[in-house]
């Protein structure tokens, strides 16, 4: 399989259960195989929590160990997402028996339409290794030797591929993600880009004249990393233009803080640890964009960039009540300089704009992918993204489509209005400003403190004047994955790259 480097172990379809290339047997569903029913009520008969706790024992009748991970009992409000965790306990539960081959019993469920796909896809989530544990300890690259699946359905095939190429693009995700601040700042997050995406147009800024020139707003976080070379500041596009006339464009900005200090602002109080990972935003886009160089979509025009930054602090960072002016022109005076992720995406979602218009690109559709705001994971939860749409995304009903296209794969949105009161949050307050960064409150003790930003980068950028009554109406969604990337100490979700998939590239 062509991405198999992008994998976390072999992985290959089995049509039996008898010992063949598998040194054990792992069942998540109760209508087990006829061979194992027996086996199954015996333990039924002297174990009352056998249906709701993994075990491990020998099955005689197939001379093979069995690991049984029940899915939990199915409420009216659980998801799909108990079938990938009760994949992922089988595996956790066999690699600490010590078994390296596996057989994964895929089961159908008459509730959840996407429960196989969505299993294998829980499966090879928990399989992942850290890219710096690989790199650093050879031996410890792989948790298992193979993976086998058996999947009983005529599409089993075209699922385990699907699986594998969904796979391939949250592993690229994952490892850009859990990448330490070294490991992944942004000279490195390039290095690695590169030969990933060979296929596509790429297009790296990086001069710092240039990003002070073209992208201000980004150039001023960049700003304190820029004296140090290993941490400088890279702007990445990445295109894939379609064989045929387009009949949509995508574009996508992810943020791709490498490390977020908070910078003037600093993150005090043990508030700054784990903020590697706020550049899962841009790992998201790259992600993406891997399964849009592999499908090749024969009429989809999509342009990804990844806004990769230090927020670092020292003498040349940037501070609160400065006024830059955006490269959309409007003036914006900083509230708060940890609210960085608005400041590196808007000049580069101004540029998006600017391309779809001067283009005229085909219905366009902007979107913002960011591990933004505390405020977000506290209104969605662990788990949960949140979708805003502006005006013109929202007349289509976009938000609610990726809301269920988010749930029937396992990555469920919550959805957000924007409002008029958060525009009028970032209004200026004296003569001089256009507009208003931030306060300077943390976002979990701002109202609305995760559609606010939405609004801000909709006024930075100028995309106010492409609404549903312009000239060149554009569409514009805002993805805030700070409940649902993954925090510390668990690995990085890669969400919402499926999703995003499912909404966008399988019509």
């Amino acid at each position: 399989f062509v991405l198999c480097r992008f994998l976390p172990c072999s992985v290959q379809l089995s049509k039996i259960l008898a010992k063949s290339g598998h040194d054990v047997l792992c069942v998540i569903d109760r209508a087990v195989p006829a061979e194992l029913v027996d086996t199954f009520n015996e333990h039924r008969a002297f174990d009352k929590s056998f249906d709701s706790v993994v075990s491990c024992f020998k099955s005689a009748k197939l001379d093979l160990p069995v690991i049984y991970s029940p899915v939990e009992d199915q409420s009216d409000y659980c998801d799909v997402r108990s079938y990938q965790q009760a994949a992922a306990k089988s595996l956790q539960r066999a690699i600490k028996a010590g078994y390296q081959k596996p057989l994964l019993l895929v089961p159908k469920s008459k509730r959840f339409a996407q429960s196989e796909l969505c299993t294998v896809l829980g499966a090879l989530e928990e399989l992942y290794v850290p890219i710096q544990l690989r790199e650093d300890v050879p031996d410890k690259k792989c948790r298992i030797n193979s993976l086998s699946l058996m999947i009983d359905s005529p599409k089993a095939d075209a699922i385990m591929q699907e699986a594998l190429l969904l796979e391939a693009a949250r592993f690229i995700a994952r490892d850009i993600g859990v990448g330490d601040p070294e490991r992944m700042a942004p000279p490195r997050v390039e290095d690695y880009i590169k030969p990933v995406f060979s296929n596509l147009q790429i297009k790296v800024i990086s001069d710092v004249k240039e990003l002070t020139k073209e992208y201000p707003l980004f150039a001023a976080v960049n700003r304190a990393a820029s004296v140090v070379q290993r941490h400088r500041g890279r702007i990445i596009f990445l295109e894939y233009k379609p064989p045929k006339p387009s009949r949509k464009t995508l574009m996508l900005v992810g943020k791709g803080v490498t490390y977020d200090t908070g910078g003037a602002d600093i993150k005090a109080g043990g508030i700054m640890a784990s903020m590697s990972r706020d550049k899962c935003g841009a790992a998201a886009v790259a992600g993406f964009m891997k399964v849009v160089s592999e499908q090749q979509p024969e009429d989809i025009h999509v342009i990804g960039a990844l806004c990769l930054v230090r927020n670092s602090v020292g003498e040349e960072c940037y501070v609160s009540d400065e006024i830059i002016t955006s490269r959309a022109g409007v003036r914006v005076r900083v509230g708060n300089t940890d609210a960085e992720g608005r400041m590196c995406m808007a000049d580069i979602l101004c540029r998006m704009k600017e391309i779809a218009v001067e283009q005229k690109l085909p219905n366009a559709h902007l979107f913002t992918i960011a591990t933004l705001t505390g405020h977000a994971y506290m209104s969605a939860g662990i788990g949960q993204s949140i979708a805003v749409d502006n005006s013109v995304a929202a007349k289509e009903d976009h938000a609610r489509r990726l809301q269920a296209a988010g749930q029937a794969y396992g990555e469920p949105f919550e959805v957000s209005v924007l409002r008029k009161c958060d525009f009028d949050f970032n209004a200026p307050k004296v003569i001089g400003e256009d507009v208003v960064q931030c306060n300077n409150a943390s976002s979990v003790r701002t109202p609305r403190g995760h559609q606010v930003p939405a609004a801000f980068m909709i006024t930075a950028t100028g995309l106010d004047k492409h609404g549903l009554e312009s000239e060149h109406p554009l569409k514009y969604t805002h993805l805030d994955i700070a409940g649902s990337a993954g925090e510390y100490p668990e690995m990085p979700t890669a969400a919402p790259i499926v999703a995003l998939v499912k909404t966008h590239l399988s019509d």
